[in-house]
């Protein structure tokens, strides 16, 4: 039997060593900076008589071989090599990329406030910065956000079969490209002279047959730049990713408390019966109150008959059948557990059963993706190029995540089961199967059953949002006179967003608010009362989702429902209606001339200089069926309140860059960049550069640059919305100093939260430098390693209630008391104090003959020393390096790809590793990292994240090019990880989505054809 373990470990080890002593044939990237050659071990990388070109970064023709800033190039090899088939994959892939929640999988439960708009999103998020501050191009020019949000690019918007190559430049350049480039940039770089066709499909899909990933793509050109003047192409693309659920996954399990995870829901497909008595639409009134609510008035049960068994505690907290006596247990049901009333210190609901939201959750969303591409370009005179292109995509994403859950309470939502002809049946085992528990509750017998349920056959939650790209971009160039060269253009870029309602939604029935009572127009409206103009369901007493409970046609004691209980949810479904749009715009014009001045010892030095304007604009539209004016729809967060009609803003900018090769062993250069911003006036941000090469065989770098980034429209526009926290787990820490709910009379707190814009928002500074080395001593062998430091001020942001609540001194304006109690806290955006970062980038390639053929390989890693984050300029640092945050980048000390390759004549292998570095857990419970609350099997530190690949390539008969491959061939999970937010009610399945891949073990197959 193979000890796979030992295994991986021997080939962790081989992977590693053949990285030191070996160059890819498909990785188009030296550490010394980028190479535009197929093979640059094979054509020697070091050839004084490279092409200068110009490189991302700059405005100054140079040597892509021999860059003062490290920057990474990718082509389409490599994307076979690791099976990557979309941006959103290669962004994931990159060591330098952070480990933000910008990826579709992790955005794909429940979010709060900016987060809601990022519904088919993904990301890149470089160097931790966030997505904000990571600059994505198109051909070295702005595309427009996304529509929805408005601040950062949806790299699925690229046309990945028109992609010739991905320049990342790990550093800033706010000097050349604008002021918001901090965590560095990714220029998506197309064929510019493209001939023929090229025809190729892509599948991938895993071993277990599910969530599989298919492209389709063509691209075809004509005309020859150099012989006929001329080059017309054109490419499309279709991809399609299927659905990957969470129930599919046996490592996806909110239901293990032995390593102190389980989930804070007690909605569950059984119902929970509660002690709350309604007291709008005349539900309970009559009756004289609930089952487990005693009288009319009281919200909880009193005397000894009420008490859970062998204590002296009410069972205050909820009580399911299934955990009763003589009940089938929690777990008969779909997704079910036992409510952990220790790990989430509630006593009160030791009866209560729970309900895993994880199982309902879609690790991989189902998402279609048309992008297309144009572009003509030609030759005038001879020497200037002009051209004209256009691109755009058509995406539609479904964001499925876990089912309604329906809670009655005493105001807008007052919903019981009945005694009726009807439900008299389930009725009456219900109140057997609890009376033998709670005897109190005989006195009640009659009187209707408050609950707590999750529709399973409801459906998930769905949001439908289909996203619509549009860039159309103009250039010249050419030379102007000896030594010297122009460039202009314009483009055009918007996004449209819309996202409609899927599955999982009805309207209530009822009103939610006095607001919405009085803007009804209705006479006798009330909060809690019958809502017109809601649709009613065939049989129901009263309209929407609340009539059909009221009734008993719904039976929220089954996983399953009638045939007339299914007509009637879908008679008040509200699949279809509007959820939210927007739209980003961006037109920009650029100039810019560069060339030689005079002569120095070194070389020619040589100056460009240009300017930028561009126009950004955005609009929200909220939704009609989100009015005050409209019946409600049960638990959607419509964000009217964040509607804008259209704002925008100017930039202007002027830049210049000299380099300055001093003598032949060291280069300098500097850039300067002036921008003017509506609103926020103008800022000047400078750029150096230095590099030394004291032999031929060793180069030292570094840099030093500057940032602004003013805050997206949506951070300082958007509405406040107050939204209330299910969770049970917070506390007062200025009456609770343990943090732990129950512990010394800390009672738990529920307090509302606010999130929305900031109109005094100012922009946030940056700081950076960096330096390194690099290491040829020959044309077969080359390292390097970069270290950097990123200094952020005026950070904007939001805060998280723990964070409020672990400085709750300094942001005493940001807490709200009724009764010394809190219930409301402030968490909109702001301008919060400092971030720091710091790492080492490092890579390596190398090639050797062997075997007939040649082995070449390398790796890339990022080390990162140091992610500390403070709130306030008084406050300390929290450090943030290999710790858990519910929020924003998750610092793992090390990530790092490795790969080896054999390559004879047509035929090559690749044999790769991934390696993402594991980090301190996160505890539900804080005893759980104090030891004064045990659970045996709780891990304080995630194990790290290693997956391996494989892939083979073949060339047939010239024109087709088969690649076969296996991603993460030892099938390995995702290790265990407490990722589950407790206020949200997000997360919960034991694994990391901002770090690991849930499909397992895959199969890809690559065919490309050219004709």
């Amino acid at each position: 039997m193979v000890d796979f373990s030992t295994l991986r470990v021997v080939l962790a080890s081989g992977c590693a060593f053949a990285a030191l002593a070996a160059t890819p044939a498909f990785a188009q990237s030296t550490p010394s900076g980028a190479t535009v050659k197929a093979d640059p071990a094979r054509d020697g990388a070091e050839d004084a008589g490279a092409p200068e070109v110009l490189v991302t970064g700059s405005r100054i023709k140079q040597d892509p071989n021999n860059s003062a800033s490290p920057l990474q190039i990718i082509t389409g090899k490599d994307f076979l090599r690791e099976g990557i088939n979309s941006p959103e994959q290669l962004i994931s892939f990159l060591s330098s990329n952070g480990n933000g929640a910008d990826n579709l999988a992790s955005n794909s439960d429940v979010v709060s406030g900016g987060a809601r708009g990022t519904n088919g999103l993904s990301a890149a998020n470089l160097r931790g910065q966030g997505s904000a501050s990571t600059l994505v191009l198109l051909n070295g020019r702005r595309v427009a956000a996304h529509g929805l949000q408005g601040s950062a690019v949806d790299v699925n918007q690229i046309p990945f079969a028109a992609i010739e190559r991905v320049e990342v430049l790990k550093d800033g350049a706010s000097a050349i490209y604008g002021t918001d480039a901090v965590g560095g940039v990714i220029n998506f770089i197309t064929k510019t002279d493209f001939t023929g066709v090229d025809l190729s499909g892509f599948t991938d899909i895993t071993e277990l047959g599910d969530s599989p990933i298919y492209r389709l793509s063509a691209t075809a050109g004509y005309g020859k730049l150099d012989d006929q003047g001329f080059n017309i192409m054109g490419a499309v693309s279709k991809s399609w990713n299927g659905a990957l659920y969470g129930r599919d996954r046996a490592f996806l399990n909110g239901n293990q408390p032995n390593r102190g995870l389980s989930i804070d829901t007690r909605g569950t497909p059984v119902a929970t019966a509660f002690s709350i008595n309604p007291t709008a639409a005349g539900v309970g009134i009559t009756q004289g109150g609930t089952l487990l609510g005693g009288t009319t008035g009281a919200t909880a049960l009193t005397g000894p008959g009420f008490f859970i068994p062998g204590t002296t505690t009410l069972a205050t907290g909820g009580v399911n059948t299934l955990r009763l006596p003589g009940g089938a247990g929690c777990t008969s049901m779909p997704g079910g557990m036992n409510y952990d009333s220790a790990l989430f210190s509630v006593p009160t609901a030791a009866l209560a059963c729970a309900w895993d939201t994880a199982s309902a959750a879609v690790l991989q969303q189902p998402l279609e993706t048309l992008t297309y591409y144009g572009r003509a370009t030609a030759r005038i005179g001879g020497s200037h190029t002009i051209f004209a292109e256009v691109t755009g995509s058509d995406a539609e994403a479904r964001k499925i995540f876990s089912n309604n859950q329906y809670s009655a309470n005493n105001t807008n939502m007052p919903i019981a089961y009945p005694l009726n002809g009807l439900t008299a049946p389930v009725y009456n085992a219900v109140y057997n199967s609890i009376v033998g528990t709670l005897p109190g509750i005989a006195a009640n017998y009659g009187k209707p059953i408050a609950f707590r349920w999750r529709c399973i056959t409801c459906g998930p939650r769905e949001y439908v949002t289909n996203t619509q790209t549009f860039r159309a971009a103009i250039g010249i160039d050419g030379p102007l006179f000896t030594g010297w060269d122009y460039r202009a253009g314009g483009s055009y870029a918007s996004s449209t967003s819309s996202s409609t309602l899927g599955t999982g939604y009805v309207y209530r029935g009822v009103f939610a608010s006095a607001a919405a009572a009085a803007a009804s127009g209705i006479a006798g409206a009330v909060v809690g009362g019958a809502d017109p103009r809601a649709p009613t369901a065939p049989g129901a007493t009263a309209p929407g989702i609340v009539g059909l409970f009221n009734s008993g046609i719904i039976n929220p004691f089954s996983v399953t429902q009638s045939p007339q209980a299914m007509a009637g949810l879908d008679a008040i479904s509200a699949k279809g209606v509007k959820l939210y749009g927007g739209k980003y715009e961006v037109v920009q014009f650029d100039g810019s001339v560069s060339g030689k001045l005079f002569q120095l010892p070194g070389g020619t030095v040589q100056l460009a200089f240009g300017v930028d304007y561009r126009r950004e604009t955005y609009k929200f539209d909220g939704s009609s069926a989100g009015d005050l004016s409209s019946p409600d729809i049960f638990n959607v967060a419509f964000d009217n309140v964040n509607a804008l009609s259209r704002v925008s803003r100017d930039v202007k900018a002027a830049y210049a860059e000299i380099l300055i090769p001093v003598f032949k062993q060291l280069e300098l250069s500097a850039a300067g960049r002036v921008d003017d911003y509506t609103g926020f006036g103008s800022t000047f941000n400078p750029k150096f550069t230095a590099k030394f090469r004291p032999v031929e065989w060793l180069m030292f770098r570094g840099s030093y640059n500057t940032g602004f980034r003013v805050p997206s429209f949506n951070q300082i526009f958007n509405g406040v919305t107050q939204s209330p926290n299910p969770g049970t787990s917070l506390v007062d820490p200025t009456t609770c100093p343990s943090g732990v709910v129950g512990t010394g009379g800390c009672a738990a707190i529920t307090p509302d939260s606010l999130s929305g814009g900031n109109l005094g928002l100012g922009p946030e500074t940056s700081q950076q430098y960096s330096f390194g080395a690099v290491f040829q001593p020959s044309r077969h062998l080359s390292l390097s390693a970069d270290f950097w430091s990123i200094a952020v001020d005026n950070v904007i942001g939001t805060i998280t209630i723990p964070q409020l609540f672990q400085n709750i001194g300094a942001f005493s304006d940001r807490i709200t008391r009724t009764g010394g109690v809190i219930t409301l806290v402030d968490l909109r955006t702001g301008n919060f104090g400092s971030r720091r970062t710091q790492g080492l980038e490092f890579s390596g390639r190398g090639d050797i003959e062997a075997l007939g053929g040649r082995f070449t390989g390398g790796f890339d890693g990022t080390l990162l020393l140091d992610k500390r984050e403070k709130l306030l300029p008084n406050l300390p640092y929290s450090n943030l390096l290999g710790v858990f945050s519910l929020t924003g980048d998750l610092g793992l000390r090390l990530k790092y790809n490795a790969f080896i390759t054999y390559e004879q004549n047509d035929f090559g292998i690749t044999f790769s590793q991934i390696y993402r570095d594991g980090y301190q857990n996160q505890a539900l419970n804080a005893g759980l990292l104090t030891g004064a609350f045990v659970r045996p099997d709780f891990n304080p530190r995630v194990e790290p994240y290693i997956t391996y690949n494989l892939s083979i390539t073949q060339r047939v008969a010239e024109r087709f090019v088969l690649t076969a491959g296996i991603k993460n061939i030892f099938n390995v999970d995702p290790p265990f990880a407490i990722a589950y937010d407790g206020n949200l009610g997000a997360g919960g399945g034991g694994w990391e989505p901002r770090v690991g891949d849930p499909r397992g073990r895959s199969f890809t197959i690559s065919v490309d054809a050219k004709f």
